[in-house]
């Protein structure tokens, strides 16, 4: 569960050192992010032959949080973490070309399946 000014750690390598999200996307005036939601976010600090660059606002999926999340069968998952992935706007693609650390299987389900395939495990 993410909100306005959460601090995301990147985890994939656009060149991001932080993300800072300002909005979180869907219905008017939603409050929380959760697991597979779309984010809008600044980049704090970047690296200088990156994807990214410093101060650049930029869409974030939500891939890890610290807030346990409910599933339908009953059980519960939560990271040590609050991540997330930078994509293209228009595609939903991830711009960068790895992903780090476990992703959450509702992210498959939003629909990023490119991500999910890109990580090292789907939990």
């Amino acid at each position: 569960m993410v909100q306005l000014r959460t601090i995301l750690v990147p985890a994939d390598n656009c060149g991001a050192k932080k993300l800072r999200v300002i909005q979180v996307m869907g219905a008017w005036k939603r409050k929380f992010g959760y697991l597979g939601d779309v984010v809008t976010a600044v980049v704090d600090g970047a690296d200088s032959n990156g994807a990214v660059k410093d101060s650049e606002v930029v869409k974030a999926v939500i891939v890890r949080t610290r807030k346990e999340q409910g599933r339908k069968d009953g059980s519960y998952v939560r990271f040590d973490d609050n991540a997330g992935v930078v994509i293209d706007p228009k595609t939903g693609e991830p711009r960068g070309s790895r992903i780090f650390g476990p992703v959450a299987r509702e992210v498959k389900d939003a629909g990023f399946n490119k991500i999910a395939s890109l990580a090292a495990e789907v939990i």
